[in-house]
Parts: C-alpha cells; sequence; structure tokens
C-alpha cells in the first residue's frame, strides 16, 4: 500500500465542478482584485470565526506583519514567540524590526506555556503571539489575562487550527487582531497563497483594508504607507466553497485521529498527541514523538508511508537567527521535540485501513 503524507484528490474529485464553476463566475464577472468574492468570502469566514470582521490578504504571513502593525508594534520592541513554532512566526517580528523573545511550549501539548510568559517580559515587550500549533488551541484564558495585566497586545497565529476551541470560544477570535494562512496544505486550503486577519475592532479592521491596499482607501489617494496584500477574487472564490464543508473535515480529521490513538495506544516508545483541558483539536497534523525518529522515517518510507518532521530546526538554531547568539541547549524543550517528532499522513479521504496499515508497520518497526 502506498500512503502519502498529502493526499488533495478526494476532497478535489468531490469539489471539481464547484470549483471549476467559481472559477468560471470570476473569469466572466471581469473583475479579479477587491472585488463581490472576496467580500461574500470575508462575511463567509466571520460568520464561522464568530468575529465581526475578517480581511483577507495575500498569505499568513503578511497577515501576521500587518496585524503586528495595526497592534503597534515598532522597531526595538519585543514580542513574545513560542521557541517551536514555524520560523514564519518570528520573521514577521524581525520584518518590523522588533525582536522575537522565545518562550518554550509545554511538553506534552506543544503549545506555547502561559506559566512561563511572564518571567520573559520586560519593559520592552509589546505583543504576545500564541500559535495554535498543529491544530491544537492554546490555553488562551492565562494569555489573555497575562496579557491585560501588563498592558499587552494579543496576536493569534491561527494557520493550523481554523474551528479548534478553548472553551467553547474559538481560535482566531481571542486577540486583538489575529492572523491566518490558507496555504493549500490547511484545513482550509486555497489554490495558491491566502491568508486573512480576524478581528472584532472596526478600527483595525479599516486600517487593514486600507494597508493591504497601498494604505489607500480611495482608488489613488493614499493615507499611509502601505502594502500589496491582497486576496484576489479567484482564491476567495474558491475558499468559499471549501469553507463551507470545512467543519464536515474536520470531523473526518478527528475521526482519523481517534483512529490513531487506538491503533498506536502503547507501542514502543512512542508518545501520541495530548489536549489541554478544554482546548480541542482539529489535527492539522497527527505527530508522535519517539527517540527513533530517524529510522522509524526511513523505515514506514520503505513501506510506502510518507511522513514529515515538523519543524527539524526550531527557529533559534536557524542561520537566519545566528546574530541572536542562541545555541543548542538556549530552548531544550524547542530542541527535544524538533529530535524527536514525525508527522504521519492525515487527510480528509483516509480510511481506517490506511491507519491500521501505518500503525502495522510500526509496530513492526518496534518488533524489530
Amino acid at each position: 500500500m502506498v500512503i502519502p503524507f498529502l493526499n488533495f484528490e478526494p476532497t478535489h474529485k468531490l469539489l471539481k465542478q464547484e470549483m471549476q464553476a467559481a472559477f468560471e463566475n470570476v473569469y466572466d464577472s471581469n473583475w479579479y482584485i477587491l472585488g463581490d468574492q472576496l467580500a461574500a468570502f470575508e462575511k463567509l469566514y466571520s460568520q464561522f470565526n464568530q468575529v465581526n470582521y475578517t480581511i483577507g490578504v495575500s498569505n499568513g504571513l503578511d497577515a501576521l506583519q500587518l496585524a503586528l502593525t495595526i497592534a503597534g508594534v515598532k522597531s526595538g520592541d519585543e514580542v513574545i514567540v513560542p521557541s517551536n513554532t514555524y520560523i514564519a512566526t518570528w520573521l514577521a517580528v524581525s520584518f518590523l524590526g522588533a525582536i522575537p523573545v522565545p518562550v518554550e511550549p509545554n511538553i506534552e501539548t506543544y503549545n506555547l506555556d502561559p506559566d512561563k510568559i511572564e518571567t520573559a517580559l520586560t519593559e520592552k515587550t509589546k505583543a504576545i503571539i500564541p500559535v495554535h500549533l498543529y491544530g491544537q488551541a492554546c490555553e488562551m484564558e492565562k494569555i489573555v489575562e497575562l496579557a491585560g495585566k501588563y498592558d499587552l497586545k494579543v496576536i493569534e497565529d491561527n494557520a493550523q487550527a481554523q474551528g479548534a476551541s478553548y472553551k467553547m470560544k474559538l481560535t482566531g477570535s481571542f486577540g486583538d487582531i489575529n492572523a491566518t494562512s490558507f496555504y493549500p496544505g490547511k484545513n482550509l486550503g486555497a489554490l495558491g497563497d491566502a491568508g486573512a486577519i480576524t478581528t472584532n475592532s472596526e478600527e483595525y479592521a479599516i486600517r487593514a483594508r486600507r494597508l493591504r491596499n497601498y494604505g489607500s482607501e480611495k482608488k489613488y489617494y493614499n493615507e499611509e504607507i502601505g502594502h500589496n496584500m491582497r486576496l484576489d477574487e479567484l482564491q476567495a472564490a474558491f475558499l468559499t466553497v471549501k469553507l463551507k464543508r470545512l467543519n464536515e473535515w474536520t470531523a473526518s480529521r478527528q475521526q482519523i485521529a481517534k483512529w490513531y490513538d487506538r491503533y498506536l495506544k502503547n507501542v514502543g516508545d512512542l508518545i501520541l498527541p495530548v489536549s489541554a483541558d478544554q482546548a480541542t483539536h482539529v489535527y492539522h497534523l497527527y505527530v508522535i514523538r519517539t527517540s527513533q525518529r530517524n529510522p522509524l522515517q526511513q523505515y514506514l518510507q520503505s513501506k510506502g508511508v510518507g511522513t514529515l518532521i515538523h519543524y527539524p530546526v526550531p527557529p533559534h538554531l536557524q542561520n537566519a537567527y545566528q546574530h541572536m547568539g542562541y545555541q543548542r541547549g538556549s530552548f531544550p524543550i524547542a530542541e527535544v521535540l524538533a529530535d524527536t517528532m514525525l508527522s504521519l499522513p492525515l487527510w480528509v479521504g483516509m480510511e481506517e485501513q490506511h491507519v491500521e496499515y501505518i500503525a502495522n508497520a510500526i509496530n513492526d518497526f518496534f518488533g524489530q
């Protein structure tokens, strides 16, 4: 059996006619930027995410950068970031000349540990970016309370967790202004780069729309220095089609994760995903941990099973951040996670037999 790490075919085959119709509607409209399709998607996503405003932008990294700008982060400011996130979270801070200040995750949930944030705060700290990693909601209540105590902005990185919740409240609705990505591999993926900002602030929403469009609200009149960071009509139309299926797809992902949990229980030295109390998980990724990660990955490849490592090098050890002076040992939790994590296939359309095949191969590996 050959099981790729990611497979779009089951969902894309199902949606092919709707997606082709969406393309034809945009093509025939002769309007391709900042039109009705974008407005419709923004309204629909706001309803889905239970926020007042959604502002479609070009990608998730741009969404983070714009959100930080609107939140008032400037050069020299410090921003709390997870030590084990994808590097985009750090890059957005750096683009503004601000300083990413890493805080270690909870070793069990892999999300930013609220109890470790306070000791990292200084007079220069302006914001906290909790990342809902792999699809699980962060413990947002403590983070929001801490931000209120120190007058800090909260900017959620919701790129991997659309539809997840903490204490019945959706990720992407806690922060002052939040960012998400619709990269094709996300749970809600476009057919190219795409992203969005979510907020309940009318003031922030107005500025986000202005900044994404050259700093302009009226064509050829520019109120401030802005960017070209717009979500185009075609991607908005595709996302509208997909968004209507997202809850159904989330349920499918959660079922696949339950199969993994059952088949992989007590296998070798595997550590399976753990969710925080009252946090839900939408399983953008199903990530296991093992001291035998590299040989296990090679063995699974030999059996036709694709896997990925998210992420093999934590941001503080990347060449891009060597100027910050961090070394191996600076953030040991992030490092041990990077050395032991392996993401197994999880895509809508997988069946129990696929999970059983993967689990049997993993059992065989540890049996050897």
